[in-house]
C-alpha cells in the first residue's frame, strides 16, 4: 500500500525527507547532523536513567526491558541494544531506510544508559521526584527530535512510528502513542515497573516530539531536480 499523501507531506512540512542510507550521507550539512544525532542519543540515554532514577514508573520501553532484566542475567542497556537489533528485522517488511543514525542508536542509548545509572541518584522525597520525573520526559521528548531531526535514518523505535505514520492515514504522535501503549503493557505483564510517569510518558511523548522536531530538525539544502531524495514507497 502506498504512503498516504497527506501523511507524507505532513511529515515534510516536519523537516524530514524520506532517504536512503547514502542520500543521507550526501544529503549536506553532515559535520552539523552527526553532531546533533549524538548529542541527541546521548540526552536519550541520560532520559531514560533520569526516569528510572524518579521511581514514579518507567518509560514504556524501560518498562519492557525491565521486565526481561528480571528474566534475563543481562544489564538494562544490555537489553535494550539486543532488543533494538532485533526491532530493525521489523523494518524489513516496511521497507523503512535505516542509516547511520540507526546503528547508533541501537547501540549508543544502551550504553550510554548503563553508565548514566551509574550517575543519576536515586531520590527519596516526592518533591524531588516529580520535576524529576517531568524533566526526564521532556528531555526525552528533545533528544527524540533531535536524533530524529538529524536525518541520519531514525532508531529502531522510531523507524516503526515513522514508517507507520507513511503508510496510514493517522498522525505521528498517535501511532508512536499506540506504540508505546502495547509496549506497556507488554511489560508489565513481564514485570516491569509501571506508574505514573509511565502513564504520562507514553501520553506525552507524541506530541512532544512533534512540536519539538520542527525546531530542531536539520534543514537540509534543497534537492536540484533530477537528483530525488525520496526513496521509493512501499508498493
Amino acid at each position: 500500500m502506498a504512503a498516504c499523501p497527506i501523511v507524507r507531506r505532513s511529515l515534510e512540512d516536519l523537516g524530514l525527507r524520506r532517504m536512503t542510507p547514502a542520500q543521507q550521507l550526501r544529503a549536506g550539512r553532515l559535520p552539523l547532523r552527526l553532531g546533533t544525532l549524538f548529542l541527541g542519543l546521548t540526552l536519550f540515554g541520560v532520559s531514560l536513567a533520569v526516569m528510572i532514577q524518579a521511581g514514579l514508573g518507567m518509560m514504556p520501553w524501560d518498562v519492557l526491558h525491565y521486565g526481561l532484566s528480571r528474566h534475563l542475567p543481562l544489564s538494562i542497556g544490555t537489553i535494550l541494544i539486543g532488543l533494538s537489533l532485533l526491532l530493525l528485522l521489523l523494518w524489513i517488511p516496511l521497507r523503512e531506510m535505516p542509516g547511520v543514525g540507526t546503528i547508533a542508536n541501537a547501540i549508543w542509548v544502551g550504553i550510554v544508559l548503563d553508565l548514566a545509572l551509574m550517575v543519576v541518584p536515586a531520590v527519596e522525597p516526592l518533591g524531588a521526584r516529580i520535576p524529576m520525573m517531568v524533566g526526564g520526559i521532556v528531555l526525552n521528548g528533545i533528544a527524540t527530535a533531535m536524533y530524529i531531526g538529524a536525518q541520519l535514518g531514525p532508531g529502531p523505535r522510531d523507524g516503526l512510528s515513522t514508517a507507520l505514520a507513511r503508510l496510514l492515514p493517522v498522525s505521528l504522535r498517535v501511532v508512536r502513542t499506540g506504540i508505546e501503549v502495547i509496549v506497556v503493557l507488554t511489560g508489565w505483564m513481564l514485570g516491569g515497573v509501571v506508574g505514573v510517569g509511565t502513564v504520562l510518558f507514553a501520553l506525552a511523548i507524541g506530541p512532544l516530539t512533534q512540536t519539538f522536531l520542527p525546531f530542531l530538525a536539520v534543514r537540509l539544502p534543497p534537492v536540484h531536480p533530477g537528483q530525488g531524495s525520496r526513496a521509493p514507497t512501499g508498493a
